[in-house]
């Protein structure tokens, strides 16, 4: 069977997203600042609710109040001891400038995650660029997860710990990762990765970058003007947290890096990143495991109406009952 050469996507998601589109360009001013005011505007936000919904309950966890870092805890009803399931700490995408967990569609994805896998969700709120460059969100990923050594153990089995993100989100997970395998953590073990579609790049321009135009949420224009939010000042993209298996990228095969599963979008216009990452983890000697999405865009699976959301669920849930299994 041939290759589709265009998503398949039904209108609702494609108004959904072009409307997005347009509203993070309005955001992203050409100085390299944001418009916070008007983004917030349409960036609606939930607060914790301590009452169970569809299962889940959800309560804030503030770790560092003088930089604004918490996280959103995610916790199933329906086992009688959180203190028994796996951790899953998640790191939300957004360019590293957008979003929060509180923003309604990452506090629903986060919902169902919890909810199909049956396992703590720890939403990390981290800072963001430009007002805070790089390391700022790496760190504070890094110190949510010290944070869990430290006081984890009544949230959940903090020794069967998973690391989560999506586009930057996944960025940060894979490089929180290897801040945890050179860290001498007392009860956290991070026994596996879910990267779902990672923001990573290069100075060189992909194919997958130059060919697929279709996708409103991720363009060139955009992706570089993330970058050059992100990164400090004076680095290109062939910095190791961009170009993570480029001329720059940290050695991690003497690493205890976790097994990690890659989630990849057919029309994702990184994805020839994403399948760069995954050839440069077997080459450092690490387990990976790919599940493509041919016909799906960036970020098909925060929209729970379409049907590739079902299955992406019960990828991770297999995924994870698999590595707690194992552990």
């Amino acid at each position: 069977m041939a290759a589709p050469t265009k998503p398949t996507i039904p209108w609702k998601l494609r108004v959904t997203t072009s409307l997005l589109s347009l509203l993070l360009k309005a955001s992203r001013r050409s100085n390299g600042t944001v418009n916070r005011r008007l983004f917030n505007l349409f960036d609606p936000q939930l607060p914790p609710n301590p009452n169970p919904i569809d299962g889940v309950t959800t309560s804030d966890v503030t770790v560092d109040a003088t930089r604004n870092l918490w996280f959103r805890l995610f916790s199933p009803t329906t086992s009688s001891s959180a203190a028994t399931l796996p951790v899953v700490v998640f790191f939300h995408g957004g360019g590293f400038t957008f979003l929060s967990p509180a923003t309604t569609r990452y506090d629903a994805f986060c919902r169902s995650l919890c909810r199909s896998i049956n396992a703590v969700i720890v939403s990390v709120n981290y800072r963001l660029a430009p007002e805070h460059r790089y390391p700022s969100q790496n760190d504070d990923g890094f110190d949510v997860v010290k944070y869990l050594d430290e006081n984890g153990a009544t949230l959940g089995n903090v020794g069967k710990c998973f690391l989560a993100g999506d586009s930057s989100g996944g960025n940060t997970a894979h490089h929180v990762a290897i801040r945890v395998c050179k860290e001498r953590l007392r009860f956290v073990r991070v026994i596996g990765l879910v990267s779902i579609e990672p923001f990573f790049g290069g100075q060189e321009r992909v194919e997958s970058e130059i060919r697929i135009t279709q996708d409103p949420l991720v363009s060139l224009d955009a992706s570089d003007w993330y970058w050059k939010a992100f990164l400090p000042n004076g680095s290109d993209r062939d910095h190791e947290v961009v170009n993570v298996s480029g001329p720059n990228a940290v050695d991690i095969s003497g690493l205890n890096y976790p097994k990690t599963l890659l989630v990849v979008a057919g029309f994702d216009p990184l994805k020839d990143w994403q399948r760069r990452y995954s050839e440069w983890l077997r080459k450092s000697g690490k387990d990976v495991e790919i599940i493509e999405y041919p016909k799906m865009i960036h970020g098909f699976h925060l929209f729970p109406y379409l049907p590739e959301f079902s299955e992406f669920l019960s990828h991770v849930s297999h995924f994870i009952v698999k590595q707690v299994a194992g552990s």
